[in-house]
């Protein structure tokens, strides 16, 4: 029997799973069709482990986490750069898939207090894969269009133009899709409207929110700008102290609202426009300036949300 205080590492791969217990140190193997992952869940859930933590492993982790989930085990996707660093941290150089679910478990067993469960959310679900495909085909249609600019073979330019105007009929299904999603779930929308009343918010933004940080009005301040990737670190040690430095958080997010804030600049606006032109008076770089932009809009958008019924369904 697993250790009444012990927890569950899994490493997920397409085609196999490594799990393994901690303290105890059992591991096995298992496959990853929908049987094989009933009876993990079925074995797990008789274990009653504190804790279930699964890598993130670009969405081969969700039928696992949902069957974990609804066999009433509390379960955590953890992110795989901070697996990876906690590895390092403790000399773990080597990298396997059954070193990897040691790792996890290791690693969950010294956060899982900190950490908020996973909980499916089928709406949210479905906005996050179009919203994500959405971004996937702009990257795409940003690339095309610079290879034009410098490509003057005929045919490889012809190919470019019609696949070009199939990203466009492509990201018009998508945000067709997106709208009747929203108009589907109430809430949603109602949400998603809301955080558009902010300058520079527009649906890319609001919708990315809302599929991709459900923690939004339900966390502090501080919380929300870390999420982002806007919130400055403190490096102090002994005498010496230095400017802090923002790091990690939600890249995609974070680049859609250093847009808004570029839009709410431009638009003049009072509170966003306004607080960015004081940073710069006195003296600010441009990107600190931005930065903190960014950080505010975050702020204001996260108090928004904590005090909109909409967004506590």
């Amino acid at each position: 029997m697993i250790h009444q205080n012990g927890v569950v590492g899994i490493d997920v791969s397409k085609n196999h799973l490594d799990i393994h217990l901690h303290p105890s140190g059992q591991h096995w193997r298992c496959g990853t069709q929908p049987k094989e992952i009933a009876d993990l869940a079925r074995r797990l859930a008789a274990l009653e482990p504190i804790a279930v933590g699964l890598e993130a492993s670009g969405g081969y982790e969700q039928s696992l986490a949902d069957s974990l989930h609804a066999a009433g085990l509390k379960v955590h996707i953890l992110p795989p750069a901070r697996i990876r660093s906690f590895a390092f941290g403790i000399g773990q150089w080597a990298k396997t898939d059954r070193i990897d679910a040691g790792v996890i478990a290791r690693y969950l067993m010294a956060v899982h207090m900190g950490l908020a469960p996973y909980r499916p959310d089928p709406t949210r679900q479905r906005l996050h894969a179009l919203a994500a495909h959405r971004r996937r085909l702009l990257a795409e249609k940003s690339g095309l269009v610079s290879q034009s600019d410098t490509i003057n073979e005929p045919l490889v330019q012809t190919l470019i133009a019609e696949r070009l105007n199939t990203i466009a009929q492509d990201i018009k299904r998508l945000d067709a899709a997106i709208a009747e999603l929203l108009a589907q779930t109430p809430h949603l929308g109602q949400c998603q409207k809301r955080l558009r009343q902010v300058t520079g918010v527009g649906p890319v933004l609001a919708t990315a929110l809302l599929a991709d940080m459900p923690e939004l009005g339900k966390v502090s301040a501080k919380v929300a700008a870390a999420l982002l990737g806007v919130a400055p670190y403190a490096r102090q040690s002994g005498s010496t102290q230095r400017s802090g430095k923002c790091m990690g958080g939600r890249k995609h997010l974070r680049d859609i609202a250093y847009m808004a804030v570029l839009s709410a600049i431009k638009a003049k606006d009072p509170v966003l426009g306004g607080f960015y032109q004081r940073l710069r008076s006195r003296g600010k770089p441009f990107k600190i300036a931005m930065i903190a932009t960014v950080r505010k809009l975050i702020t204001i958008l996260n108090a928004i949300a904590k005090n909109d019924p909409a967004f506590q369904t």
